[in-house]
């Protein structure tokens, strides 16, 4: 006869279910304009143990105000390259969306300036602190950034390629948003997968696989203007909010999305499916055709993550002539991104002045 009290744990256990297994997040650049708003949805994350809020000003003020919501997650803010340490010691996860936005007339190019500084130096914090964490770099150009933070980890020693991510995510839902609006469909029961960079010409959004499809009708001018309209969306929200910002929301949405993908991950509820900008080479076909394209050692690409970060990069599938010549286009604009970032790693800072 069966122990009663085991039945009794066992109809427990499916009245109140397992809880998830929770993660201490750091949040790099908290109190800007994607922070802010992405420091709150990590707040209501059932994943997160501990949220650490860093950034170089007002952080205290952003910690407060979101500490004072009702759920469970423990937070505390973190100011100036003094605090970074504490900041980062023990997190799981690093999301960096530290740097300046983008301002009407600004390319991605012009960020480079800035941000490119700004990921180094948190990247160096990273490998010094917490060199097993998963790292999710939002931090503009994104294409160039991440190269960064690999060459940076890589020349500390702790480089796990399977844990380091570009957040290329707002070009998914921003696609899903779209087609679903043409559709007629809920968004989120749209699926579009969206590849290659995250700036311009490098976003490669393969219409040809939306589910649900796009309408039979629809002519090859109207696809080439969707897919147009993907690739620059941040300059329709930065020209809209004239000059009062960059897409500061929808990208905290991402993120937080990205976010919560990586932490069921972590907490074992893998392989859970994403697309990611990853230092690994595309896998272009399936099956006994696949191929490789060596020569993009980065790519934002569909992914299975799982306890350890990208358990598999999956083929891209099949293209239509109007992606594979987007995909033949858009390859030298990304590796020029690619080696600017190498480049800038290999230089390393500058001398501090003499006083």
């Amino acid at each position: 006869m069966a122990d009663p009290l085991n039945r009794i744990q066992k109809i427990a256990s499916h009245l109140d279910p397992a809880k998830p297994r929770k993660f201490k997040v750091a949040l790099l650049g908290a109190a800007g304009g994607i922070g802010q708003p992405l420091s709150m949805l990590l707040k209501m994350s059932p994943y997160v143990s501990d949220l650490a809020l860093y950034d170089v000003a007002n952080t205290p003020g952003v910690a407060a105000d979101v500490s004072h919501m009702s759920t469970a997650a423990r937070v505390r803010g973190y100011l100036g390259p003094d605090q970074l340490g504490a900041a980062l010691a023990g997190a799981a996860l690093v999301i960096i969306p530290a740097g300046v936005p983008r301002k009407p007339g600004m390319t991605r190019d012009d960020l480079f300036n800035i941000n490119a500084g700004i990921v180094r130096g948190l990247a160096e914090g990273v490998a010094r602190h917490c060199p097993g964490a998963w790292v999710a770099i939002i931090s503009n150009p994104v294409n160039s950034t991440v190269p960064i933070a690999a060459e940076v980890l890589q020349k500390a020693g702790v480089l796990n390629p399977a844990k380091l991510f570009g957040v290329t995510t707002l070009d998914v839902v921003r696609a899903e948003a779209f087609v679903g609006e043409l559709t007629g469909t809920d968004p989120r029961d749209v699926h579009v997968p969206v590849v290659g960079g995250h700036a311009g010409v490098t976003i490669l959004p393969l219409l040809s696989q939306a589910r649900p499809p796009l309408p039979a009708g629809m002519s090859a001018e109207a696809r080439k203007a969707l897919m147009g309209r993907i690739q620059d969306a941040g300059t329709e929200v930065v020209q809209a909010k004239a000059g009062a910002g960059s897409a500061t929301l929808s990208m905290a949405y991402a993120a937080a999305r990205f976010a919560d993908s990586c932490l069921r991950a972590m907490a074992g509820e893998g392989p859970v499916a994403e697309y990611a900008y990853i230092r690994h080479p595309p896998r272009l076909g399936s099956g006994a055709s696949a191929a490789v394209a060596a020569d993009l050692p980065y790519f934002s690409s569909p992914v299975r993550l799982g306890r350890l970060g990208v358990e598999e990069v999956l083929p891209l599938g099949p293209l239509d002539a109007m992606e594979a010549e987007n995909f033949a286009a858009m390859k030298a604009e990304l590796l020029g991104s690619i080696q600017k970032g190498v480049e800038f790693a290999a230089k390393g800072p500058a001398p501090a002045p003499a006083k």
